[in-house]
């Protein structure tokens, strides 16, 4: 005859146990600050993306429903990023891992 465990509390909490990754996750789309956030990525990444050189030059980023906007020392510099748009559009998008910049408007 099988002696039946004592019911445990252990093994309740165990089922509710849930990863650091998905509770933070649950708390970014509860409150919907998951865009918030995207964006604020992108604008921190501004420096790693573009390089050191171009941050030099780069006197303020901001974003405003979805577009990137970029303010700028160096009119040489300005027309350079302006041309090569679609691909600084490309690579900070690509750097935070979804698509939230759909513009970049330089200053």
């Amino acid at each position: 005859m099988a002696l039946k465990k004592p019911y445990s509390s252990e093994n309740s909490r165990q089922s509710d146990i849930v990863s650091l990754k998905d509770g933070i996750t649950a708390l970014l789309r509860t409150y919907r600050l998951q865009g918030k956030l995207n964006e604020v990525m992108v604008v921190a990444s501004w420096e790693k993306v573009m390089g050191k050189a171009v941050a030099m030059k780069t006197q303020q980023v901001y974003v405003s429903n979805n577009k990137l906007f970029v303010r700028l020392s160096s009119a040489p510099l300005k027309h350079e990023l302006f041309m090569a748009k679609t691909r600084v559009l490309e690579n900070l998008n690509a750097e935070v891992g979804e698509d939230i910049i759909k513009e970049v408007v330089f200053l």
